[in-house]
């Protein structure tokens, strides 16, 4: 199977239990994230009551205009991305501070049905594709020859999931950075606005900056406070890509 589209899905968006000691005056339509981080942001200055009568989206465009982004830090999205290559995540798990990941692994699950990610700049052009993707069913090949010639050599090994789990490893070696992957990512909302910023960019490699892109439009829908000085436009090169009001929040 072949990709060339990431497949995004959300699997957990903050909850928020607001004390009745401490109630802020809500204005304006809002996410239980985006009230939680007007929550922790007024709860340093014991402003509940709104004195100022600003919506939450209001006092949220305040705080990345004024840059000061660690309540942001409060809500957390997880995202589900499948159908993007090995070579991405090894640029997306360079983000660390406030992401965790999880990713599928070729020590225990079985290559042998991989599937591969077309990059961006080969989708499109017939001749370039027949070439591509003759390299990777011959890599494929190749791992599933691998897999079975290390199990006779490891024939000795008596745990046979052990086994098999020390042929996967050494044969993994020959699948190409094209090979796709599924990868869980958790982030608070400033991470993700960096990871963003960064990604989206004209100058981010391609297929990150599509799923960047993507990623951007899901939380944006589901988030508008955090990420609403976001803005998705056509790049020099004819592909999407985004620009922020706010930098470095």
């Amino acid at each position: 199977m072949y990709y060339y589209e990431p497949r995004i899905t959300l699997l957990a968006r903050p909850a928020f239990s607001a004390p009745e000691h401490l109630g802020v005056a809500w204005l304006g339509e809002s996410t239980p994230g985006e009230q939680l981080a007007e929550f922790a942001g007024r709860l340093c200055y014991m402003s509940q009551r709104n004195p100022a009568g600003r919506t939450t989206r209001d006092y949220l465009e305040n705080i990345k205009r004024q840059g000061h982004g660690s309540v942001l830090e409060h809500a957390n999205y997880s995202l589900l991305f499948e159908g993007v290559s090995r070579s991405l995540t090894h640029e997306l798990v360079r983000h660390r501070a406030g992401f965790a990941y999880s990713q599928l692994s070729q020590r225990y699950v079985d290559e042998k049905d991989a599937s591969f990610v077309v990059p961006p700049a080969v989708a499109g052009d017939e001749a370039l594709e027949r070439a591509w993707r003759s390299q990777g069913d011959g890599a494929l090949a190749s791992y599933i020859a691998l897999v079975e010639q290390l199990m006779e050599r490891y024939a000795w090994v008596g745990d046979k999931v052990h086994r098999r789990k020390m042929a996967r490893e050494a044969a993994r070696g020959v699948l190409p950075n094209s090979t796709e992957t599924k990868i869980v990512v958790t982030g608070n909302a400033r991470a993700w606005r960096t990871m963003l910023e960064l990604r989206s960019s004209e100058g981010a490699e391609l297929e990150i900056r599509r799923l960047a892109v993507a990623t951007l439009r899901l939380l944006a829908a589901e988030a508008p406070g955090f990420f609403s000085d976001f803005e998705i436009y056509e790049g020099e090169d004819r592909r999407e890509a985004a620009r922020v009001a706010f930098h470095k929040v």
